[in-house]
């Protein structure tokens, strides 16, 4: 995700942050540099001359020609107007009516159908809401068909009517199913076409004047860089939509779609989405997005992602085995599965300071612990729960049963014994939790 934006903007920096003189023809030149970078991000260049000149004249009135460290205080101005040209400050949807019903709209293709799955399950895991999902795709076979599956792995309900094509009716009769049901939430799911025309706009418009949605999410492909934006363009003016929602940000995308969309539509980035499971839908935070562009990583968001995974009564177990080094294979493979419920693990690396760029080039799959777990799970119980136990012939069985060869076993060991060492001093040292470790970290 903006990989080669952040390259070319570090690049952009670099001279400013030697020990030479700094000029204002210095700064000249980087922002022009700042501009071709996100000109070839798929930034129209209009809204990347604003960007620019902003910051050009920003760096010259903050006296960065002055400044202790001009290249650092020139990456604080970037990162600020990049934040501001995402929308700024975070803005959420609004659950404050009951049921509060959103309507879903976008192109086929964007996403929309997912992301209702996702959306009713971030509502009802993290906001403790009841949702509703409603089929109102009534056009590609397998939407109703999708949008069940996808309810039914999430434990929420999906209203349809297979033999229906009136969506207004479909949406009107939902709501009352949700107000019958006490539902607290409606997502309305709907129908797309490859392209903006006149029968889906009057299709999705009609909803929207016959249920009165208090929040209407407009998806989009961010993939589609500069299109997304023009297509956005249409959709508001004939919706006048609440939100946007980014999908596809794991994919090869310049990022053209989140710097712009903001800037041209007037209306915030309330969630992006990446990935298809389930569980891989995020509130946008401008400011986050903006340190991540910068190589800066998103140490909050990393923090928030273990919080919402921990739990506290096993967590202070933990601690107490830590504390008096009873630490275990069986405890360490249970932090295995918290991390890999946080999400994609290369999203995850990338989100700490430093090591999104030394990773760029590193396909890092999802099965990366696949091999441990393979060697945890060749033990016996009585090996799990006592690692000091497990000499040589014991090493040569869980490799064996494991499908790995002995040297890879011993390296294991070697890394989970050093590992316990570190763990047992710094679980002495008061308020110091080990790293990567599912501890209560306070809310």
């Amino acid at each position: 995700m903006f990989e080669n934006l952040s390259e070319r903007l570090e690049g952009a920096f670099k001279q400013l942050k030697g020990e030479g003189r700094i000029s204002e023809i210095n700064i000249a030149t980087t922002v022009k540099e700042i501009r071709r970078a996100l000109v070839d991000a798929d930034v129209n260049y209009k809204i990347a001359k604003d960007f620019t000149n902003k910051v050009k004249e920003e760096a010259v009135g903050e006296k960065v020609l002055n400044a202790v460290s001009p290249g650092q205080q020139m990456v604080k101005i970037v990162q600020d107007n990049l934040a501001e040209l995402m929308g700024g400050e975070v803005e959420e949807v609004d659950l404050s009516n009951k049921p509060t019903i959103i309507l879903v709209a976008g192109l086929q293709g964007s996403g929309k159908t997912t992301f209702s799955g996702k959306l009713a399950n971030f509502l009802k895991s993290k906001k403790g809401r009841n949702p509703l999902l409603v089929a109102g795709d009534v056009y590609r076979p397998a939407a109703i068909n999708q949008l069940n599956v996808l309810g039914e792995q999430i434990n929420v309900p999906v209203y349809s009517e297979p033999e229906n094509k009136d969506v207004v009716a479909i949406a009107g009769n939902a709501i009352a199913e949700a107000k019958k049901n006490g539902n607290s939430v409606v997502i309305i799911d709907t129908a797309g076409r490859l392209a903006v025309d006149e029968q889906m706009m009057t299709e999705v418009a009609n909803i929207k004047s016959a249920v009165n949605p208090h929040e209407i999410l407009f998806v989009v492909d961010s993939m589609t860089g500069q299109d997304a934006v023009n297509t956005a363009k249409a959709f508001n003016e004939r919706l006048d939509f609440s939100g946007v929602v980014l999908t596809k940000l794991d994919g090869d995308t310049r990022g053209g779609a989140a710097l712009s969309i903001k800037y041209t539509v007037n209306k915030p980035i309330k969630f992006v989405s990446m990935g298809e499971k389930l569980d891989t839908l995020d509130v946008f935070y401008p400011d986050r997005m903006a340190q991540r562009i910068l190589g800066m990583g998103d140490i909050t968001s990393l923090v928030e992602r273990a919080q919402s995974q921990f739990d506290e009564a096993e967590a202070k177990k933990l601690e107490k085995k830590i504390r008096a080094n009873k630490f275990d294979f069986d405890d360490f493979k249970k932090q295995l599965n918290q991390i890999k419920k946080m999400g994609n693990i290369k999203d995850l690396l990338g989100m700490i300071p430093g090591v999104g760029k030394a990773i760029k080039d590193i396909d890092i799959s999802d099965d990366a612990f696949k091999g441990i777990e393979a060697m945890i799970n060749s033990m016996t119980p009585y090996e799990r729960n006592n690692p000091e136990v497990i000499d040589g012939s014991r090493r040569k069985r869980i490799a064996k049963g494991a499908g790995k060869d002995i040297s890879e076993v011993n390296a294991f060991m070697k890394q989970f014994d050093q590992m316990k060492k570190m763990m047992g001093q710094m679980g002495k040292m008061k308020g110091m939790m080990p790293p990567g470790m599912n501890m209560p970290m306070g809310r």
